[in-house]
């Protein structure tokens, strides 16, 4: 990627940062504008928006029916977690055209590959991650996003989608709502499955909290979504207190004032520095991030 930019005054965000993405085209440039936004504009907030795409998937009764039949959630949760977002952030930061973007596609593919998954559920799950960022950041970022860049993140997912051959993908932000409509009324059937992939992912993220803290990670995460009981009663969550998410969001909304001024850690936030639980700070190869079986498997075939 081109220019790179430098904190304002040693601790503030660079406005310099969204100028350069309002002079960019949203079809043409939509790789450079996702760079931008995912390292510099919305780098926190695009990883916890991320998690909780990856978490809305459960709503879908044969998503989750595939999940929890794999087990990896339950046996290897931390590096499944981490293998995603690592292979989703290798082409949200270098582009499909870049060397690694290409690479984490193909990866990503392959996996994919060994699997029977339904067209529909490509497209759900690609839906969460353009929809779920978006909502974050309307909700609980320094700033929304504007139409322009909502306009490119859309165009990029669209082309990502492309790549990897999911066929049918609604063309507009409409028609593609209107879509999950009915997918969900389809798909989102509270299930046994989609309850313990939920609980499963639940335990990765308390495993990165204190002891006492722990007991409020299923409760904090099940708030943000209450506004979604469809949701919750697919995987079975409780509904959580009435007064639960205002104290959610109130933190969140704090948090975000605070970031609007002062960038808290690296600048930009770019894979090649950021350190994973998994992996700690090694590199690891992104023909690497995949399940230990298919790995195993891929390995053998090679051999023979």
């Amino acid at each position: 990627m081109p220019e790179s930019y430098r904190k304002r005054g040693f601790f503030g965000p660079n406005t310099a940062v969204a100028r350069e993405i309002a002079q960019l085209d949203a079809v043409a440039d939509c790789q450079r504008i996702v760079h931008l936004l995912t390292a510099y504009e919305f780098a926190w907030d695009f990883e916890r928006a991320l998690e909780l795409a990856l978490f809305y998937t459960y709503g879908s009764a044969p998503i989750s029916q595939l999940l929890d039949k794999t087990g990896e959630f339950r046996k290897q949760g931390q590096k499944r977690y981490d293998d995603t977002k690592l292979l989703i952030t290798h082409f949200m930061q270098g582009g499909w055209d870049g060397e690694e973007g290409r690479r984490a596609l193909a990866r990503m593919n392959r996996t994919h590959g060994h699997y029977r998954i339904d067209q529909d559920d490509f497209i759900f799950t690609l839906w969460t991650f353009i929809a779920l960022p978006l909502r974050w950041a309307g909700n609980w970022s320094p700033r929304a996003m504007t139409a322009h860049e909502r306009s490119a993140w859309f165009n990029f997912w669209l082309e990502i989608g492309r790549r990897m051959n999911i066929r049918d993908i609604p063309q507009t932000p409409a028609a593609y709502e209107a879509w999950i409509v009915d997918y969900k009324r389809r798909t989102f059937i509270p299930s046994d499955a989609s309850a313990r992939v939920a609980t499963d992912t639940v335990r990765i993220i308390e495993g990165w909290l204190p002891a006492p803290l722990r007991r409020l990670a299923a409760p904090a995460i099940y708030s943000l979504f209450d506004d979604d009981p469809q949701f919750l009663a697919a995987i079975k969550a409780p509904r959580p207190p009435d007064w639960l998410r205002p104290v959610v969001e109130r933190a969140l909304k704090s948090l975000a004032v605070l970031r609007r001024h002062v960038v808290l850690g690296a600048y930009p936030v770019l894979i090649k520095t950021q350190e994973s639980r998994t992996y700690g700070e090694r590199a690891c190869a992104i023909e690497a991030l995949a399940p230990e079986r298919i790995l195993s498997a891929e390995r053998c075939k090679e051999g023979n």
